[in-house]
């Protein structure tokens, strides 16, 4: 049977194809080969564009891009910041600084707690206090550790602009939402976007003045709220903060580290751990403490890690009461009661209050005139499904 013609083609990429050909076999290579090496190569080059794509939809790259678009913004940590928060807004920093973008930090509220203090105090940063968010003014702002805004009464004014957190909530900006709760820490989210963006933990003394360094105040910071926020990778820690732990270590200095952990303990702090152990009732596993009146309101969560530590004590949850607001601090390791949820059903039943958090830390605040002596056993009751 006589073949059917293929009538010739002649458009510019055949075209382009015979004159190849033609110059390949001229200098005496098969076609068929160098086809092959082409086809390699065109595989190569078509990895490398997947990659290119897949970066830059990566959130760091994404949220480098969107603060390059600014000459300014605001970097509002939670109220009462914490190292995680801390750590988090100093990395956010580095990665606008490196853009052009000059980024201010801020929160509302005060720093109290003892090692809060340290970490600021030892890594040096500045960090401005304000006191509602009508004092804002730059054009774009990132809400850090925290998702929604909160601890002025103009706090629902703010429209953010980006939102990076790693606590449960349904708070977004308006251009850029990260939030994952199923990390330990938020310190781990900023640390893998400075990674994607080739940022190096160089250390002390190491060329720091390169442009791809990542200073060691910032690798310390960031790499003391990945410890402080999962109990130094015991407590709720992923593989992610392990991750990303190991890949600021290189970078950081042990000695702010060691002095971040270790500040000096006020008395009152002991004697309130002393009153939450006096006044520890137990319905086994679970625990409550009322430790009354305070003005340092960050011993309630210390004594809290406290109690938890108490041999056949799973969960535990202390109050205590400043300015007409009961404080609440809840630890759990019991895979059966999610903390943060406990005490938000009880904060739901009470007027003006409010509380949650994760499976393993949360606290809330209460409005002192609407807490009766049942709190006791409602936390109970809830800890234990039967509330």
């Amino acid at each position: 049977m006589r073949g059917l013609a293929v009538p010739a083609v002649t458009g510019p990429l055949e075209r382009f194809a015979a004159a190849v050909e033609t110059g390949l076999r001229s200098l005496g290579i098969d076609p068929t080969i160098a086809g092959g090496v082409a086809v390699i190569m065109l595989g190569a080059a078509a990895y490398g564009a997947y990659r290119a794509v897949l970066r830059y939809k990566q959130p760091g790259h994404q949220l480098s891009r969107l603060l390059r678009g600014y000459e300014e913004v605001a970097l509002l940590m939670h109220p009462n910041p914490d190292p995680d928060a801390m750590g988090s807004a100093l990395g956010l920093q580095a990665l606008a600084e490196r853009v052009g973008t000059e980024a201010t930090i801020y929160y509302i509220g005060q720093i109290r707690h003892h090692e809060n203090r340290a970490f600021q105090t030892v890594l040096d940063v500045e960090f401005e206090r304000i006191d509602g968010v009508s004092e804002l003014s730059e054009p774009a702002t990132v809400l850090v550790d925290h998702n929604t805004p909160r601890g002025s009464d103009d706090a629902g004014t703010l429209t953010p602009t980006a939102v990076v957190d790693h606590h449960p909530g349904d708070g977004t900006g308006q251009r850029f939402t990260d939030v994952r709760p199923s990390y330990g820490a938020c310190a781990t989210i900023v640390a893998e976007y400075l990674q994607a963006l080739n940022f190096e933990p160089v250390g002390p003394g190491r060329h720091a003045g390169t442009p791809s360094a990542l200073s060691v105040k910032t690798a310390t910071g960031l790499l003391y709220g990945i410890q402080a926020d999962t109990d130094h990778l015991t407590n709720g820690a992923t593989d992610a903060d392990f991750a990303m732990s190991q890949y600021l270590y290189p970078g950081i200095d042990q000695d702010l580290l060691r002095r971040i952990a270790n500040p000096p303990v006020d008395s009152e702090l002991l004697k309130i751990k002393a009153h939450a152990i006096e006044n520890l009732v137990i319905e086994s596993p679970y625990s409550y403490s009322w430790v009354g009146e305070v003005s340092n309101l960050d011993a309630i969560p210390q004594a809290a890690d406290e109690l938890i530590a108490l041999e056949g004590i799973s969960t535990v949850v202390v109050a205590g009461k400043k300015n007409g607001t009961v404080h609440l601090s809840g630890r759990s390791h019991d895979d059966r009661v999610h903390i943060g949820r406990v005490l938000d059903t009880v904060a739901k039943r009470i007027p003006d209050s409010s509380a949650g958090g994760h499976a393993r830390m949360a606290g809330g605040q209460l409005a002192a005139d609407h807490v009766g002596d049942d709190l006791p056993q409602q936390l109970f009751e809830t800890m234990s499904g039967n509330g």
